[in-house]
């Protein structure tokens, strides 16, 4: 958002028009250069030149939430991009692509590593890097499976904005504050990232590609924002966030009207099913979708 402030990227121009070439003419793929590319396999789908920075933002790409996991490991649009939601990691690293591989006559070809630490030195986020940094291994919290199996910490050597971010609940804090009240934002863009833009209307944000739930059941308030959720509940407006790998579970929940967020990082991904009434412990009766989010994990908030 603070390119779009900036002038060099807009969400609603095509991303065909920021690049020198067509997408499926680049090489291999962005962050796994040794493993197979994934922009190719789209040569024969026009599709991709529809395709948004407010798609890849609001997951309504049409891709699965990565190339790798498809049954034919490539890349695939699924549905008419910009029609509906469906959770895509894919389409944050072809944004990514977009910002380092742009046209730098616009102010793209930007470093995305570089880009984030100069916001993370702003908000003095110290211990937070897209890349493990070495030095840090007598301060890391290894994790737990759903299994109770211990599992070493993924010390990622390359930026993956869907998940190499290395950070300590201090300074995700940090963060959260900083983008509640909108810090090094035009008013105009923070609230741009939390305006209601794109209806969802599954039943659960997992398995991927849910059939739609008859108009009568689905939840009215429910929207993707600009990487995030957003809601209505009992306290007004909020938004939140979650994710998770195999030995981490993470959320942030932060309502608008009085700027509270709760942030809550675990190093054990069966935290999850607390993470409902934690929340609710501290803010109270929200409304944050941790049914949708996480189906019958979802606690009894």
């Amino acid at each position: 958002m603070q390119l779009v402030d900036q002038g060099k990227l807009k969400l609603d121009t095509p991303i065909k028009d920021d690049l020198d070439k067509p997408l499926p003419s680049y090489g291999p793929d962005p962050v796994f250069p040794d493993k197979y590319g994934p922009y190719k396999d789209l040569a024969d789908d026009a599709r991709w030149e529809k395709i948004t920075p407010r798609m890849c933002l609001t997951h309504s790409t049409g891709f699965s939430n990565f190339w790798f996991i498809e049954p034919d490991q490539k890349l695939h649009i699924h549905f008419e991009p910009g029609t509906r939601f469906s959770y895509s990691g894919e389409g944050f690293i072809l944004l990514q692509f977009v910002i380092e591989h742009g046209r730098k006559a616009q102010g793209l070809g930007i470093d995305v590593g570089d880009l984030t630490k100069a916001n993370f030195d702003r908000l003095g986020m110290t211990r937070t890097s897209l890349v493990w940094h070495n030095g840090l291994d007598s301060n890391v919290a290894d994790g737990w499976n759903d299994q109770g199996q211990p599992q070493p910490h993924d010390k990622r050597n390359k930026v993956r904005v869907a998940g190499s971010m290395n950070t300590t609940i201090s300074d995700v804090s940090k963060f959260a504050a900083a983008l509640v009240r909108g810090d090094g934002l035009s008013a105009a863009s923070r609230a741009e990232m939390t305006k209601p833009r794109l209806h969802i209307t599954v039943a659960h944000q997992m398995p991927l590609f849910l059939p739609d739930l008859p108009v009568s059941e689905q939840r009215k308030d429910l929207f993707a924002g600009l990487g995030v959720v957003v809601f209505d509940g009992p306290q007004g407006h909020g938004f939140f966030k979650g994710g998770h790998d195999g030995q981490t579970a993470n959320t942030m929940v932060c309502i608008e009207a009085d700027q509270r967020c709760v942030v809550i990082l675990s190093n054990d991904v069966r935290a999850e099913a607390g993470f409902a009434e934690l929340v609710k412990f501290i803010l109270g009766d929200t409304g944050v979708p941790y049914d949708w989010e996480y189906g019958d994990h979802a606690g009894k908030s």
